[in-house]
């Protein structure tokens, strides 16, 4: 396994929608690899494709110290909310280093999508785990989770990004 770097906000690719996964092949299994063991040491909850600089419709995601949380991958994902019951709470991004912000995500979602070898899988979150599939999700869409935001809070974040070290490096 290889840690990967992870993409900073500015960076093309992470306005880029990923593209569909049609070759389940060992390219794909080193890359889910690479993706969990860098999520690991990042101390993230998820981390999308195109956030290592690969545009292919892939995450990986550790939410299991929370409850019902899972530990895994999904490639080729697809969500849909399950009733209309929203969550705010703090949202923040590897991408986007020390800035974190209330978002308004579903409260509970359906997920489908593959497993490594081009299986259907599929699981229904709430909680914690459904916040990181749809930002995780946004992520292979091209979108930040700065959209998310109100455009107070929006602003609010910018002027931390363009004043933090990592930006200005």
């Amino acid at each position: 396994m290889t840690l990967r770097s992870i993409r900073m906000f500015g960076d093309p690719v992470l306005t880029t929608r990923a593209e569909e996964v049609t070759d389940f092949d060992e390219s794909l299994a080193t890359l889910v690899e690479d993706m969990l063991e860098t999520m690991d040491e990042a101390g993230g909850v998820g981390l999308a494709a195109n956030q290592v600089g690969v545009t292919r419709r892939v995450f990986v995601y550790d939410c299991s110290h929370e409850e019902g949380g899972q530990r895994g991958h999904i490639i080729n994902p697809v969500w849909e909310a399950i009733g209309e019951e929203t969550q705010t709470g703090q949202e923040g991004c590897l991408s986007i280093p020390d800035i974190s912000q209330e978002a308004t995500r579903f409260n509970t979602v359906s997920l489908s999508g593959q497993d490594l070898n081009g299986n259907p899988v599929s699981l229904v979150a709430s909680g914690l785990m459904a916040r990181c599939i749809q930002h995780e999700t946004d992520h292979l869409d091209g979108v930040l989770f700065l959209k998310r935001l109100n455009p107070e809070l929006r602003k609010e974040a910018m002027r931390e990004i363009r004043n933090s070290a990592w930006f200005n490096a």
